[in-house]
């Protein structure tokens, strides 16, 4: 199971916010934004600020992306 947040940075991108404002203005912890820089989970409250921040959904920063199972052989 994987977790992406590429959509995230997309939106914060277009929006003009760099992630070293999540740290300084939103006061994000910096280990979390590490998390969401490296595809790691994180808490739904942080999910909530982030929506508040970007005025978004959850599904507008967060994707699912199934892991391929190995192929038989």
């Amino acid at each position: 199971m994987a977790i992406s947040y590429n959509k995230l940075f997309e939106l914060m991108n277009q929006k003009g916010i760099k992630k070293i404002d999540l740290r300084n203005k939103y006061k994000i912890n910096p280990k979390t934004v590490d998390s969401l820089v490296n595809n790691r989970s994180v808490t739904v409250d942080t999910l909530m600020i982030l929506c508040e921040i970007l005025d978004c959904q959850p599904g507008d920063i967060v994707e699912y992306v199934r892991e391929e199972e190995p192929k038989a052989e």
